[in-house]
């Protein structure tokens, strides 16, 4: 970049620097454009129909903190929907963790049939989430799938799955567990990169498996835990398709037009906060609580996301 003489009149000096204002902001607008359109826009006026009354189709109407106290202190089903989405952020996220590393560790260390098994363990993955769904709710229906069949002929004892609303949850884990390969591929490629020196440095130092996975692989692929448990925290809580179809299947209620089913099923254990933000929004048409209650759900989001970023507090090592 050229450099303007010491001398240079101020007027030169500020139209250099407008020109590469201007040129900077050129080379944003593409990025600057989408984030107002799809992310800023939307939010104000989220936060703006939070505080109005409007049912889609009459004029909207102040009303202040009504739809913020409705939400947090008056909607009989915001507790059971939010201790569900913490419950799956915990459960889900933390487990998809371990065995994504786990599988992508396993697959990094197979000598023969490496690819038929990246294959098989990534394809599932490739599933769409309601046909997934469907076919997890047939495989695990207590009455006919072949689960619990197998498990029957075994002598174990086998759950109702998806219409117990103690497994209801831990069913939607495994739906989980089984589209794994996404995780796979980015630990796979984490442990890949981690240099081949580090592990002969370590075995000539006498560190065993634990040692060499603790003090040598654990360090590099720190930053790729990170962004798969912050990632996996902002889906899980936008957690919404999965949940809704297998409790409408597994309840067995005929949807046909004009039919409005209440998610949750069996007894709200599958209700999480994005269905409630729907049902609200969509059903209810009461468009001010749930644009508060989506508010709620961005604010939580952004709280972990925080916590998790913070040096100390979260996964990334703490600076001296």
């Amino acid at each position: 970049m050229a450099h303007l003489p010491a001398g240079a009149p101020a007027p030169a000096l500020r139209r250099k620097r407008r020109r590469e204002r201007l040129r900077t902001l050129g080379f944003l607008s593409p990025w600057l454009i989408g984030f107002c359109a799809f992310f800023g826009y939307p939010l104000l006026a989220t936060v703006f129909f939070s505080f109005l009354h409007y049912n889609q189709i009459e004029p909207p109407v102040f009303v202040g903190l009504r739809n913020w106290t409705y939400v947090l202190t008056q909607m009989p089903l915001f507790g059971p929907a939010l201790g569900n989405t913490l419950w799956l952020v915990v459960v889900m996220v933390a487990l998809r963790v371990v065995f994504g590393l786990g599988i992508g560790m396993l697959v990094t260390k197979i000598k023969t049939g490496v690819g038929f098994f990246r294959t098989a363990f990534y394809l599932p993955y490739l599933a769409p989430p309601v046909a997934a769904t469907v076919a997890f709710v047939f495989l695990l229906n207590p009455g006919t799938g072949p689960v619990n069949e197998v498990l029957g002929a075994l002598g174990i004892p086998a759950p109702s799955w998806f219409n117990d609303p103690h497994w209801a949850k831990p069913s939607l884990v495994l739906l989980s567990l089984w589209g794994i390969g996404d995780l796979m591929v980015i630990f796979m490629a984490a442990l890949l990169d981690v240099p081949k020196e580090q592990y002969e440095a370590a075995e000539l130092d006498g560190a065993g498996a634990w040692g060499r996975f603790r003090y040598v692989t654990w360090p590099s692929i720190t930053p790729i835990v990170l962004f798969a448990v912050v990632t996996g925290v902002v889906q899980t809580m936008q957690y919404y398709t999965q949940a809704l179809v297998a409790g409408k299947l597994a309840s067995g209620v005929t949807v046909g037009p004009g039919s409005v089913i209440q998610p949750g099923y069996p007894d709200h254990s599958t209700l999480t906060v994005p269905q409630l933000v729907y049902s609200l929004g969509f059903q209810n048409f009461n468009t001010g609580a749930a644009c508060a209650l989506s508010l709620v759900l961005f604010v939580l989001a952004m709280a972990a996301t925080s916590l998790l970023m913070r040096g100390r507090a979260g996964l990334l090592p703490a600076e001296d």
